[in-house]
């Protein structure tokens, strides 16, 4: 396989599909995305028999039980799938949208108007699922993508592909406005990071050597979060009680999520109230602690927490803990060891809110609420496709918006610059 000319091919076939995207009506593009929801049910069983090539290959390679079922397509995600479909073919159409105007005293009219990024490439790892769901992000925003998954799911992944280009044809829409990359060579990847002439952004979804790896190596412009160090700050005054209902959720509802919190602060003076309590309760459901040398002096049962402790995202059920003497130091606790995720303040003071509101350079920053908020879904955008830790262009969960840019237009009747 010459894959230097398959890449560019793929990459050309993209960005030639991208014209006709930009013009496509929320009509059509809605009536595809639902079309691909019957074909997945169509052609579940071709799926199906794909998808059990990847798990019997994954079983023979050792790899374990929680790996297993991300990469299964159970009849539970197809439907999953199925009903993702729908929700994005239901969620409103960016594209076109005249963001505002403004009348120049020459009496040029002119406004900016949302439009997609053009072509997309998505890296991720064994979840085949994420084929769809970015599949569908990215035809709803109007944009060609293409998906560079994983080696475990390459069959599942260029099964589904399959399919979706069915129903493209269908709709009269070139089949490269959605492509799986057929090849698990790394240096398939890294050609496509080389195409930065025809590929608009890079987003991938993965672990932090993934996404470290597509950002040295990538010309193209790369939407990344390394990790997610979450962090809760519980205020002096804090109502305990709230308290100890949002850090337990935060903690334990999913902890290998890179939304959980990995740091709980506590203000010295709810400390001594806060911690037993809160600790023992993380302790029932299986947490280990490890605590910096003012919380050992509250709970001596607290593992001693080592420098590298903070600023870890453990992804598992392990907590760092610390006493901070103010809110100043729990700020620049967070300024040095965050990652400019998602970060929570429990308090009664608004003054104080709106003060960590303001100072934390986070994508998502919360009052009295958990850190497991921080998503496309839940924050009321639909959907997501990510979740972006960089600025440029986007910050926090990327939803069909995220997957825009805006560009001028201006209404003249014969207006000349002197």
């Amino acid at each position: 396989m010459d894959i230097p000319k398959m890449i560019a091919e793929i990459s050309r076939a993209a960005r030639d599909a991208a014209g006709p995207l930009r013009s496509l009506t929320r009509g059509v593009k809605d009536r595809v995305l639902l079309s691909m929801a019957e074909f997945l049910l169509e052609f579940k069983a071709e799926i199906q028999a794909e998808n059990a090539r990847d798990v019997t290959a994954a079983r023979e390679a050792g790899m374990g039980a929680a790996f297993i079922d991300r990469l299964t397509l159970s009849d539970k995600v197809i439907n999953s799938m199925v009903k993702g479909l729908a929700e994005v073919a239901a969620l409103p159409d960016p594209v076109g949208e005249v963001t505002k105007m403004w009348r120049r005293p020459n009496g040029l009219l002119v406004g900016r108007v949302r439009i997609p990024l053009g072509v997309v490439g998505i890296i991720y790892e064994s979840r085949p699922n994420v084929t769809v769901d970015a599949a569908a992000l990215c035809l709803k925003s109007g944009n060609a993508v293409i998906l560079k998954g994983g080696k475990e799911a390459l069959h599942s992944n260029v099964a589904l592909a399959t399919v979706m280009q069915e129903a493209l044809s269908e709709a009269g829409i070139p089949p490269g406005a959605i492509q799986v990359v057929p090849s698990v060579a790394r240096e398939a990847t890294l050609e496509l990071l080389k195409q930065d002439e025809l590929v608009d952004l890079i987003i991938p979804r993965g672990g932090e050597g993934l996404i470290r790896f597509v950002a040295e190596h990538s010309r193209i412009p790369v939407l990344k979060h390394y990790k997610g160090v979450c962090h809760i700050f519980v205020d002096e005054g804090a109502d305990l009680d709230l308290a100890e209902t949002v850090c337990f959720n935060a903690k334990v509802q999913r902890p290998g999520v890179c939304n959980a919190m990995e740091t709980l602060l506590v203000h010295e003076a709810a400390a001594p109230a806060f911690l037993p309590r809160m600790h023992a309760r993380l302790r029932e459901a299986g947490v280990e602690l490890r605590g910096c040398p003012a919380t050992l002096k509250i709970d001596p049962q607290v593992k001693p927490a080592a420098e590298e402790d903070w600023g870890c995202e453990f992804l598992d059920l392990i907590l760092a803990v610390k006493v901070a003497p103010d809110m100043d130091a729990a700020l620049a606790h967070i300024a040095r060891y965050g990652s400019n995720h998602t970060e929570a303040i429990i308090t009664r003071d608004f003054d104080r809110a709106q003060r960590f509101l303001t100072e934390v350079d986070s994508s998502l920053v919360l009052v009295n609420a958990s850190t497991r908020f921080n998503d496309g879904g839940e924050l009321g955008l639909g959907a997501e496709i990510g979740i972006s830790t960089s600025k440029l262009h986007a910050f926090g969960p990327m939803g069909l918006e995220e997957l825009t840019t805006t560009k001028f237009i201006a209404y003249g009747s014969g207006q000349i610059r002197t």
